[in-house]
């Protein structure tokens, strides 16, 4: 379980990290997913790797595969909305029961803060995203579902 929460913190450039959030988060516009946990507001999407352009993908090393998704998840203080620095592990399950570990990275941008997994899935593959968000003695646990494309 250790190696689900191994940090890895990469510095994304400005502009590469803002043309990531504006795709990350354009697509949960109109169906805001967020769940408030304790103290915590945790916006959460995953989505085909195939959707980030070349030059974003490039730019926070990323690799583009219609069998890749990428799992962002940013964690903010409900009070102040300060992005808050967790460890987070976790696993996808597909309605098989089939499991995958995921590995988060921590992406810094100035005071933003994100975490994000790639994992390889099957067209049409609904799964059951389970997430734990750790800071000190703090601990929420993320549970979600969503139905994966390829392209």
């Amino acid at each position: 379980m250790q190696k689900l929460f191994e940090k890895t913190v990469f510095q994304l450039p400005s502009w590469g990290l803002f043309m990531l959030c504006s795709l990350l988060f354009s697509a949960a516009a109109n169906a805001e997913q967020k769940q408030q946990l304790g103290d915590w507001d945790v916006h959460y999407i995953a989505f085909n790797s195939t959707f980030l352009t070349p030059q974003v993908a490039q730019a926070a090393n990323l690799s583009r595969n219609k069998n890749n998704a990428i799992i962002n998840i940013s964690v903010l203080d409900s009070q102040t909305q300060q992005a808050q620095q967790v460890q987070i592990g976790g696993i996808a399950r597909n309605l098989l029961g089939q499991q995958r570990d995921l590995v988060f990275r921590e992406v810094k941008d100035g005071d933003a803060i994100y975490y994000i997994a790639v994992m390889p899935f099957r067209n049409e593959e609904q799964l059951r995203f389970s997430l734990d968000i750790r800071q000190g003695t703090k601990r929420q646990q993320l549970n979600f579902e969503q139905k994966l494309y390829t392209e």
